[in-house]
Parts: structure tokens; sequence; C-alpha cells
């Protein structure tokens, strides 16, 4: 690999907006479906969680040459989402009323454009209509002056509230109109609006030569509060933007991009309506893959092949697994992600001075994101769910398996600080409550047909019945939940002497000093060795994560093992008080039970192990006079 290729290699911008002017959205773009359908007309409601790539899709329509017209792009700002959610109109419903202005701000954006076109496109001699409309912008201080969408809904909600000037187009206000409720008098005024924007597309026969107007509005979220009147407002340009598809006649389209958890938070009747229109982004391992080879290879300038750039410029292996299938685990199924996950590799890798990333720069590099991640989960739902920052707390420092009664026992724990911090939520703040959350945000899995499954696509929620849930690697290492499940190793005592005074360990029981015997010590050590072996076979048919059965097997077998270790010393005069040793791994196995108990695993084998370890003492203090002391 050449000197030199770690500071050329860059993946892009985390956002589409700088990605498309200092970034590689141009060059490194990957066509996908949704895009297509975009473009083609056939989705106009482009649906996806946040950093899905709904704004590289809307900022890539806007890119010169891509279509062969004109393409106007709205991004609502604090100042316009605030006009639009106080907008009212007497006699309409909140929804209702909402599309209303929504519809002004598109027919003045369609009427501007094609005063403007006309004029470029189509000569001097102007129809009478284009006329009419040129005139109703000049009248109504439309026609110049500033292109934020904050004029155009300000402007558009004094008039339709009270009167435009409709006298280009014929209209004079009558007794009747001006008599008439506030929702009745806006709605004949758009109504007339847009009829004159119809009429002036049709004399100019747009649709004939060219593609229609393009709206695309993006960014919703910037003006969303999770309230009544920011759903009314997202209801309203919903029918808005279904609305003038037909009332233009084709010369216009509106395509619509919206956070998927906006969009599912909308309960409206014409709901149903809409889902012809829906494009849900979903990303397949493969199509990340693919975006990570385009961007890898426009900021080389040369083709990178999928080997070089996973066996060469990245280690070919990192924890055991193939480097890009272990990369592209730890991220949620999205563009933004595997983009800084990769850039963050590649960032460590040079400040380390390295030529090429190597597998701690990986390791490094991964636990830098996933605390970013979790920063950014919490964050991209802070107007949904404000309290989801707390809920990550219950699963620090523990497996990343977890049951449903773990997860009750630690919500009992927090029930009241939650409900006394987040009083708004308190009915939605329970166990079953914060599962469906968790899952819901792709932060719990839940194992489902032996895989385990993360929100998203077609996925159903959790089922009453689904028990075993897994936190997603891409915060695993952010929570320190690194292993499935969270017990401790068992350590052999190899160093002790007799009494185990150099390690801190004494052979005493209830408070009594216990003297060696051998002969009771060979009884001890196989009785150990027997209830090992019922555990292990208990493991064997005890429903558990597969990692889980793993970890508890490795720690049985450390014990076997040292165990039979100590018991061929011990026969030929040598090692460590055998006592000692029993003393000191059945208090291990009684933890272990314990931990594995707290954590809600398979009943049967905490309890086989909870007897186990009472026989065993049993057997210990049993004729304790006669035979220790």
């Amino acid at each position: 690999m050449s000197d030199g290729i770690l500071t050329r290699l860059y993946f892009g911008r985390d956002d589409a907006e700088h990605d498309l002017t200092d970034g590689l959205l141009r060059e490194g773009f990957l066509p996908t479906q949704a895009y297509e359908e975009a473009l083609s007309g056939r989705k106009t409601l482009i649906i996806g969680r946040k950093g899905s790539g709904k704004s590289a899709i809307c900022a890539r329509l806007t890119i010169d040459g891509v279509r062969r017209s004109a393409t106007i792009l709205i991004t609502p700002d604090d100042a316009a989402g605030s006009e639009i959610r106080r907008f009212e109109l007497q006699g309409l419903t909140n929804e209702t009323a909402k599309s209303v202005v929504w519809r002004y701000v598109f027919a003045v954006q369609a009427g501007r454009h094609i005063v403007d076109h006309a004029k470029a496109e189509h000569g001097r001699r102007l129809p009478v209509t284009v006329r009419a409309l040129r005139r109703f912008l000049k009248d109504n201080g439309e026609l110049a002056g500033s292109d934020r969408l904050y004029d155009r809904v300000v402007t558009g909600a004094r008039g339709l509230q009270s009167t435009l000037s409709l006298e280009a187009f014929g209209f004079k206000a009558s007794v009747d109109l001006k008599t008439s409720s506030e929702g009745a008098r806006a709605s004949r005024q758009i109504e007339v609006l847009e009829t004159g924007v119809a009429a002036a597309f049709a004399d100019l026969k747009c649709t004939e030569s060219h593609e229609p107007l393009l709206l695309l509005v993006d960014q919703l979220e910037q003006i969303w509060s999770a309230d009544d009147d920011s759903a009314a407002m997202v209801i309203g340009l919903l029918l808005a933007s279904k609305h003038i598809a037909g009332a233009f006649s084709k010369a216009v389209r509106c395509v619509l991009f919206v956070r998927s958890d906006i969009y599912d938070a909308l309960r409206f009747s014409d709901g149903d309506k809409f889902h012809g229109d829906e494009r849900r982004i979903d990303w397949s391992v493969h199509a990340l893959r693919q975006i990570a080879l385009k961007r890898a290879t426009a900021s080389l300038g040369r083709s990178v092949p999928a080997d070089e750039l996973w066996s060469e410029i990245f280690p070919p292996t990192v924890a055991g697994e193939n480097t890009a299938t272990y990369l592209f685990s730890h991220v949620l199924p999205r563009p933004r992600d595997i983009i800084q996950l990769l850039n963050v590799c590649r960032d460590t890798a040079v400040q380390q001075g390295h030529a090429k990333i190597m597998v701690d720069d990986v390791l490094m590099g991964k636990l830098t994101f996933s605390q970013w991640k979790l920063g950014d989960l919490a964050r991209e739902y802070r107007i949904t769910y404000p309290y989801l920052e707390r809920l990550f707390v219950l699963f620090q420092n523990a497996g990343y398996v977890v049951t449903r009664s773990a997860i009750y026992r630690r919500f009992e724990y927090a029930r009241e600080t939650l409900h006394e911090s987040f009083p708004r939520y308190a009915n939605v703040l329970t166990p079953s409550g914060m599962i469906e959350v968790l899952y819901g945000v792709s932060f719990l899995g839940v194992l489902r047909n032996d895989d385990v499954v993360y929100s998203g696509g077609s996925e159903p929620p959790v089922q009453p019945h689904e028990d075993e849930f897994y936190i997603h690697p891409c915060f695993r290492a952010a929570l320190n939940a690194t292993q499935s499940t969270k017990f401790d190793e068992y350590r052999w005592l190899r160093d002790l002497t007799v009494h185990g005074a150099e390690q801190g360990v004494s052979n005493t029981v209830l408070g009594r000093v216990v003297p060696y015997r051998p002969a009771r010590s060979f009884a001890l050590i196989e009785a150990l060795l027997e209830s090992c072996q019922r555990i292990l076979r208990q493991l064997g048919r005890a429903q558990l994560p597969s990692e889980t059965r793993e970890r508890i097997s490795v720690e049985m077998g450390r014990i076997i093992s040292s165990t039979d270790e100590l018991l061929e010393q011990t026969h030929s005069g040598l090692g460590n008080d055998p006592v000692v040793h029993f003393i000191h791994t059945v208090t291990y196995l009684s933890s272990l039970g314990a931990q594995l108990s707290r954590e809600g695993l398979n009943k049967n084998l905490t309890r086989r192990i909870e007897d186990e370890t009472r026989r065993l003492m049993a057997n210990f203090t049993a004729d304790e006079s006669d035979q220790f002391i």
C-alpha cells in the first residue's frame, strides 16, 4: 500500500448539506430505489430514520443536470414553524387550516417559478394568464424580495385570515365572501389562486415540453415539537402535497422527506390514502458496503476493490471476524453511521501515526463511535421520548443479553425517580412500555425464531411471549456491556499455603478454624466434581443465549480442571489445602447462581446451581463436631 493513503482516504461529511458542497455526495452517491422513485415521481413521501439518507436524496435532486426541470427546496425553520403552528381558521379543523396555508406556500412558489420561467424561456409576449399571475404576486408582495419560507407563510397567513388581493384574476370579494367564515373565505381565495397558477402552466404548455416543477420539503424535524399543533402542521402538509398533484394538472410535483418517528406518530382519518405514496428507506449491509467502496474510490481518485479496502487499508480481521462483517454489525443500518465509524477508525490511525488502519485503531474508534451513537440516540428522540437517556443507565455495566424479568426488576429500582422526573409520561413509563420504546428506537433487539431482530422494515412489535432481548452492538461498548451476561470469572487460588495466609484466604467456615484432614478433603473434592458435572448436564438442557452458555461452560471447565489438578497433587502429597479450594469454589458457584438469577436467566439452571451449593455446604458442615473440631 502506497505511503500517505490514509491522508487522502475519506468517507464524507456527516450531513447531506455539507457533503454536497465539500464532501462526496456528488461522486460517492449510491442511487437507491427510494431515490429512483422520488426522481420518477412514483413515490412522493420518503420516510426514514435520522441519518438514513433522506436529505442526501433531497440534496441530490437539487443538483443541476439531475433533472430536466426546476427544483425548489423548502426547509422550514423555527420562525416559519411557529407561524404555521399558530395558524387557525374559524370553521376549519386544525389540520385543514394548516393545509390551506401550505397550499398557499406551494402555489406562490409555483407562481414565482412560472413567471420567471416564462420570461426566460417563452419570449416577451406572455399569455394573459401569466401576466395576471405576475400581477397577483406583485399586488401581494410576493414577486420580489426574500425567498425565505417565513415570508411566504406570514404573507399567506395574514391574507388568508383577512383578504388577499385577487383582482388580477378578475375576482373581487363579494358581500357573501366578506360575511362568510374565515375558513370558507380562505378556502375560496386559495382556490382562485390555484386556478390562476394552473391556467398559466396550461397556456405555456409546460407539461408537453418540461418535466414537472419539483417541490422538495425536508428537515421537518426542525419544527417538530410532538404536540397537537405540530401534528396538525405535518398532517396539513401531507394533505396539501396530495392536493397540488391534482390542482396543477401534473405541472407540479411535491416530494416530502419525513422522519419515521414523526410520521408514525401522526393519527388522522386520511392516513390510509398515503400508503401508495410511501417509500420507507431500508438499508441492506450489501448496499452500505457499496457506499463505503464508492466513497473510498471517490476520495482516492481511483478504483478501490473490496479486497484492498478490507484487507490492506483496514486489517483483514478484528476480534476473530472478517473486518467488514465486524464493522457493519456495529452500526445501525444507515449511511451516516457507517460513514462516521469508518472515518473515526481512519482518524484514529492517523493520530497514532500508522500507515494503515490497525486492529487497535478499529477497537478505539469503535468505542468512540459507540459513545457518540448512545448520545445521538437520546438526542434523536429528545422530543418524542425525553426520558430515553435515563433508561440507558439501567443497562450499564451489565450483560448485553437481557431477559424480560431482569428488565422488570431493573425498572422497579428507577420507577419512582422516572415518574417524578417525567410525570407527563408516567402512563408509558412502565416495564412493558420501556421495552416497546427501546425496541422501537433499535436500542434493543428481540430473539425471534432463533435470530435477533431489530425494529425496521416489516418486523412486528415485541410480542408478550418474547422474553429475551439484546442490546444493539452499536451501543455495547459505551455501556460497558461487552459480554453476553455479566458474571465474575473463576480464579484458581494456585499459590495458597495450607492456611491460605498469603492470599488472605483462610480455611474458616462459620467462624471456626477448620484443620486439614486428608480423608475428609478427598470426599469434599469428589463431591465438588460431581456437583460440577450435574451443573454441566443441566446447562446442556437449559434454554440460554449461546454466548452465555459458552461462558458458563468455560467457567465450569476451569473449576473442573483446577480441581482435577489439585486432586492429583493432593494424592502425591503436594499442592494446596483442598478444603480452602473447596470453600473458595463453592463461594464462587453461589455467587454465580445469584448473578444469573438477577439477570433472570434460565430458572432451572440457577436452581440447580443453588441446590448444588447448598448440598455441598451441608456436606461440609455435617458431623462437623466429629470430623473437624
